[in-house]
């Protein structure tokens, strides 16, 4: 999607693992009903003392999105370390909330409203309109796709052919397992469908009138930025075409893969993670990964080579398993776990991101806070897997306020949510 800042991460070029940039996007809900409640253009107004569609907080930038029920923050710039970054998002959270208090209202976190109906969404009215409406033109903007989902940016730069393919690479491949990790959507439409990850679900068939738009979710493998162009790119600019005579949705933001190439900003930005109930959870899980993703281009388990031969196919049926099942997907491919270091031949996957964390804490890259975070995903899973735990099997729209009341709750206060313990045996 279009931002309203798209200048490059800087002016001069960043190699691999130099910055790092986050986006991470929340709803705006009635502060006692929890329906959602179009008013991001209320928000940014009312924080910047005038009509925008984006806001400069220091560090954090506000931007609109797609519905106007959504906000997002994001890094203003480049961050050369991820520290210290979850309590500046964590600020930003309270500085929303307390404007939005004063008109009854508050942000919700996860990456699906609960029981919203998208038929009813509003879309962003106001500067970039005309995208939006050639997009809802085209795709028909009116479902949980593109109405009802909020996900974490994890945006990573790169200098070059050779920095670029090694990226894309080491993404391309680690992207089927990070639902495992990040699911936060066991709810649509009032009801659990069993279903961990129902963002991804719904995201997969958002631009299905033109499947090259969104691909199998995992992108092709590619070699350079021209090989990117001509195989990714043109094929999706190329079918737009009769739909959009007029080009507005020719540029690179219209590839809806998993993770996609940001020339604008010299960056793959990788777009599979729901979020979380707090940004300090959020930017834990973007620490990680990002190591984990750092060893992968080292070829510590195996070399680019190694990963591009893997086929879009066979790593587009593994993330469609995890999306389902999140960390409970079984995984007993041996060479791939393998790998990633794993020398068992099949395992749960809570089991594969335990020796990942353990590979990376290891070598000492992640701190005490990111450490806590992870050992609270180790101990209760997903937050998809918390949120089902706390509505149970057959969620009554009672229960399903309540338990997304707490998780508002732990949004605002910064706090990592668990479920509640189960009812002691007798």
């Amino acid at each position: 999607m279009p931002e309203s800042n798209s200048s490059p991460l800087v002016d001069t070029p960043l190699r691999l693992f130099d910055a790092f940039g986050l986006e991470i996007e929340h709803m705006i809900v009635d502060g006692e009903r929890l329906d959602v409640a179009p008013a991001a253009d209320q928000l940014l107004e009312s924080v910047a003392g005038k009509h925008t569609d984006e806001f400069e907080n220091g560090a954090i930038a506000w931007n609109n999105e797609l519905a106007l029920h959504v906000i997002e923050f994001k890094c203003n710039g480049p961050r050369r370390s991820l520290a210290g970054l979850g309590a500046e998002f964590a600020t930003n959270v309270r500085l929303a909330n307390d404007t939005l208090g004063r008109d009854g209202m508050r942000l919700m976190p996860t990456a699906m409203h609960p029981w919203m109906d998208p038929n009813k969404v509003e879309l962003w009215p106001h500067g970039t309109r005309e995208i939006y409406d050639t997009f809802d033109r085209i795709f028909s903007c009116k479902g949980h796709g593109w109405a009802n989902l909020q996900s974490m940016h994890v945006n990573l730069p790169f200098h070059g052919d050779e920095e670029f393919a090694r990226l894309h690479a080491a993404i391309r491949f680690l992207l089927p397992i990070l639902p495992g990790l990040a699911a936060s959507s066991p709810i649509v439409d009032g009801e659990r469908n069993g279903i961990l990850d129902n963002r991804l679900v719904a995201y997969r068939g958002n631009c299905a009138k033109i499947p090259s738009v969104t691909g199998d979710v995992v992108p092709e493998p590619v070699g350079s930025i021209g090989e990117y162009h001509e195989r990714v790119l043109e094929p999706i600019y190329r079918d737009l075409a009769p739909h959009d005579p007029e080009g507005v949705l020719r540029n690179e933001w219209v590839n809806a893969h998993g993770a996609i190439a940001r020339f604008d900003r010299m960056a793959i930005e990788i777009r599979v993670l729901d979020v979380q109930e707090t940004p300090l959870m959020d930017v834990a899980y973007a620490a990680f990964i990002v190591e984990v993703l750092r060893m992968l281009c080292e070829e510590q388990w195996l070399d680019v080579q190694g990963m591009n031969e893997w086929r879009t196919a066979e790593l587009g049926k593994l993330f469609r398993l995890v999306e389902r099942r999140g960390e409970g997907a079984g995984v007993d491919d041996k060479r791939y776990l393998a790998a990633l270091g794993f020398s068992g031949s099949s395992t749960e996957l809570k089991g594969l991101w335990e020796h990942l964390i353990e590979a990376v804490s290891a070598r000492s890259l992640v701190d005490a806070k990111t450490g806590r975070m992870l050992e609270h995903y180790l101990r209760h899973g997903t937050l998809a897997t918390r949120i089902g735990k706390a509505v149970g099997l057959l969620p009554t729209r009672t229960k399903l306020t309540r338990v997304y009341e707490k998780l508002c709750e732990a949004l605002a206060d910064s706090e990592p949510f668990a479920p509640p313990p189960p009812p002691a045996s007798h």
